[in-house]
């Protein structure tokens, strides 16, 4: 990729715009699944007996529904027309800000593969997460339209009731039916779509590899490994964390997670092709049985992910890997990240009470705390999201945790701890910034001329 091109296309603009809008959009399909799903807050001509005829009509006819030869079916629609517009036009928009989303998303994503863009984590960190980020986003927008129940009754009845108030149905009304046809099935669909975008999208994936092996080492590698400690190898103790990778090194396992498992779903055929993929797919899938999409709406990984390579050819194997990762799943993972827990209240309290007692250490080894947050958010997010949604199980206990309390209560201390003392990271960083980057940036400028 050029940079000309990059710029002359301003993608990584766009991709912030987009990620910015999908997140409203999802939102919003979010909140019309959960008050159609309730019948205390669902419009109230949805529960309407002298309604049923014309819904049942709508849902069967939809999207080609003939307004004008169908008085005796639509009378109820007609004689509330007014109403159904005031109360369904917040509906419909919604509905029709998902197709424009998704027009634009596929706008920027194949200007992207026009370009050649090159993705790769530990690069170009704040593109690749921005280009991962809307996939993943526009995915969840289109599985929770396909689990709106009342999504066709919703669109066809504003419609009609158009159509009779201002005697022409809605002008986005045949290509937004014609979207929610297609996306019955939003999977099958999705990958047809995604299929042209296979290189970009595994290219950015593989790039995790090695973060990901990393961020899933278990309580006794970081034993070894003596993670967090500040006072292991005290004659640098105020040496200075570095990384190359440093935005990495906090990076959410959640993420990562959401990242791989949605994007090897919509771009399937490199899991044949490279064995590297396969890898990094079965890695994910022992580590979780749920990822969220949004709030309490999740993806139950291994039925989904089995559901889809089932029905296509040539994916036996991906299917028996699928089954054998939820069974290791099953076995291991909540006993794997209890370990973990347990390390992590001992190592962060050590860390809490060093940085507690020598707060100018937080200006070196400001990254340690980073990470410790990052380390307890992801545990703490697995086990809630585990636990809401785990019913049958033959050790309940790896899904509780009667010492949760003193996790959080740890992470307050290093959060409270880094905000009071944040003057002494900022001196710290502008004075490394001048002394010594300053003059490592210099001897790189002379090298390169």
């Amino acid at each position: 990729m050029s940079l000309t091109s990059a710029y002359q296309h301003k993608l990584a603009e766009k991709l912030t715009i987009l990620n910015d809008r999908g997140q409203g959009v999802l939102i919003r399909m979010y909140n019309i699944k959960k008050t159609c799903s309730d019948p205390k807050s669902k419009p109230p001509f949805l529960l309407e007996k002298s309604m049923e005829p014309s819904l049942k009509y709508i849902n069967k006819k939809f999207p080609n529904i003939d307004v004008r030869n169908s008085t005796q079916h639509l009378g109820p629609v007609h004689r509330e027309k007014a109403e159904i517009i005031r109360f369904l036009t917040n509906y419909y928009q919604s509905f029709v800000d998902v197709m424009e989303f998704r027009d634009h998303v596929y706008e920027l994503l194949n200007t992207i593969d026009a370009c050649q863009c090159h993705f790769d984590i530990n690069l170009n960190f704040d593109f690749t997460r921005s280009y991962l980020d809307l996939i993943v986003t526009y995915t969840s927008v289109i599985l929770l339209l396909s689990r709106i129940e009342d999504r066709r009754i919703l669109i066809g009845m504003y419609n009609c009731a158009h159509e009779m108030l201002h005697g022409h149905g809605d002008p986005s009304f045949a290509r937004l039916g014609q979207m929610v046809l297609e996306y019955d099935h939003p999977l099958k669909k999705l990958t047809e779509e995604f299929g042209p975008h296979t290189k970009a999208v595994s290219g950015a994936l593989l790039s995790l590899h090695f973060l990901f092996v990393r961020r899933n080492q278990g309580a006794e590698q970081w034993r070894s490994a003596q993670l967090l400690s500040l006072i292991s190898n005290p004659p640098a103790m105020i040496n200075p964390a570095n990384s190359d990778t440093m935005a990495c090194e906090y990076l959410s396992v959640e993420v990562m997670e959401r990242w791989i498992i949605i994007g090897f779903l919509l771009c399937h055929g490199c899991l044949n092709s490279n064995s590297q993929c396969q890898k990094l797919w079965k890695l994910c899938l022992q580590g979780s049985l749920y990822i969220t999409l949004i709030r309490e709406d999740v993806l139950q990984v291994h039925k989904v992910t089995e559901d889809l390579f089932s029905s296509l050819k040539g994916y036996g194997k991906r299917v028996a890997d699928i089954k054998e990762s939820k069974e290791h799943v099953i076995a291991n993972s909540g006993q794997f990240h209890c370990q973990r827990r347990q390390f992590l209240r001992m190592a962060v309290k050590e860390l809490e009470t060093v940085l507690a007692d020598e707060p100018g250490l937080l200006g070196p080894k400001a990254l340690f705390a980073f990470m410790a947050l990052s380390f307890i958010r992801d545990e703490v997010t697995w086990l809630v999201r585990h636990t809401e949604n785990v019913t049958k199980t033959k050790t309940p206990e790896d899904y509780a945790d009667s010492s949760i309390a003193e996790l959080l209560f740890l992470l307050e201390g290093i959060r409270s701890l880094v905000r009071r003392h944040i003057k002494v990271i900022q001196q710290y960083h502008l004075q490394y910034l001048a002394r010594f980057d300053a003059l490592v940036l210099s001897d790189i400028i002379q090298f390169l001329s």
